[in-house]
């Protein structure tokens, strides 16, 4: 009976052993996660309609991600909500649960739930998260910290050393004195505990050889929490680019190990908050920039390389067509670019001109909040098929592991 019970645990143990090193055979090496924050399908047709404007027609231009041979669309509802928050739509993705608005890295009963990110971690993965927010806003924070406070800022601060993820990037840091502005300096606190805190491209050349684990940040960073939004293409000077900082995250990562990127365009969502067209169009093309230099990466890896492509939620509610008569199809993009370039800059312009523009281009907003409407999933590489047809967002993770 004894040698029974052995011989049925060496089976155990030897069936988990070959599942584990079979999820690790599905799995890419390389995975890059993007995340186009508040990005929809609409958006998507409306930055490509934009594209082929300016090039003298009606249609035909794409994103490099909208090129990729599976698409998918994932659902997004909270635990709670219908229409779902960052926080709640950046658990679902990082951690593959649902949880309730406002909160971050936890179920929808407040405990503690798992990041793909440590996942990965614990099968020798490098880690890099990225953003154009800051490194502690909603979604990042999704994928290494937990509270039931999307706004403890200072606690996901105070996280970062914990994770041993090896770079951090973005735009900077919410609560960067603590909440009430007397705790110490983000940059000290994580100096302190064993990180290399660099604020634009000088330090990140002049960093230490030993350094092991960095938070790129914006050289403005301490006075500015991130750059305006993006209208004629140009980032401030001195700071990076959503494309600049993959591209540090790459170098730094390395490729002789394994490495998970999560790549986050913030700044989308908050122009479509604002209901504002081309800004929110020209983020989009910023972002797409950055999935162009994981498919240069991709390209030299094919075998080994999966870019996943997604966003957490809606935002706005952005149609092309604002007829109010039947056959009313008219959508006139010269408007908007006449009136973009002429101010120069998104926060020239008030609400009411910004509501005038998108009426006089036939360009529809709903709303200046989140929907609930389902997102797009784009993927190429091992295990993209995974990610075709319909799904819901807490699939994500699992897919991406190979499960």
């Amino acid at each position: 009976m004894k040698k029974l019970r052995l011989i049925i645990l060496a089976t155990a143990v030897l069936g988990l052993t070959v599942s584990c090193a079979s999820h690790q055979e599905k799995r890419a090496k390389y995975i890059f996660l993007f995340i186009g924050d508040g990005m929809s399908v609409s958006h998507v047709s409306m930055t490509e309609s934009y594209m082929s404007y300016q090039k003298g027609k009606l249609g035909g231009e794409r994103l490099t991600f909208s090129t990729f041979p599976y698409f998918g669309m994932a659902s997004t509802y909270s635990a709670d909500r219908l229409i779902p928050c960052s926080a709640s739509a950046g658990t679902a993705i990082a951690c593959g649960v649902k949880t309730n608005n406002m909160w971050i890295g936890v179920d929808a009963d407040g405990n503690d739930a798992k990041s793909i990110c440590y996942d990965l971690q614990e099968q020798g993965y490098k880690i890099g998260i990225i953003s154009t927010a800051p490194v502690n806003h909603a979604t990042p924070s999704a994928f290494y910290g937990s509270s039931t406070s999307r706004y403890s800022y200072r606690e996901f601060i105070e996280k970062i050393p914990d994770t041993g993820f090896e770079f951090f990037a973005g735009a900077g840091f919410r609560a960067y004195y603590g909440a009430d502005g007397n705790a110490e300096g983000a940059d000290e606190y994580l100096e302190r505990n064993g990180y290399e805190v660099c604020f634009g491209e000088e330090e990140y050349l002049s960093r230490p050889d030993s350094c092991s684990h960095i938070v790129l940040c914006q050289k403005d960073q301490k006075d500015r929490e991130s750059y305006d939004y993006i209208v004629d293409g140009t980032i401030p000077e001195g700071n990076y680019s959503l494309t600049e900082m993959l591209e540090r995250g790459m170098d730094f990562l390395g490729s002789e190990e394994p490495f998970f990127i999560m790549c986050e365009g913030g700044k989308i969502d908050w122009a479509a908050h604002a209901n504002k067209t081309l800004p929110t169009i020209k983020l989009i093309q910023e972002f797409d920039q950055a999935v162009a230099a994981a498919l240069k990466f991709y390209e030299a890896h094919p075998d080994e390389t999966l870019i996943v492509v997604t966003s957490d939620h809606d935002t706005g509610g952005a149609s092309m067509g604002l007829g109010k008569e039947w056959l009313d199809d008219r959508l006139d993009w010269k408007v908007l670019d006449s009136a973009w370039v002429a101010c120069g800059n998104s926060n020239n312009l008030s609400d009411e001109e910004n509501r005038r523009l998108n009426d006089a281009a036939f360009i529809g907003w709903t709303t200046m909040q989140h929907t609930g409407n389902d997102v797009p999933v784009y993927a190429i590489g091992k295990g993209a098929e995974k990610f075709a047809g319909k799904m819901d967002n807490t699939e994500i993770k699992g897919k991406i592991l190979g499960e």
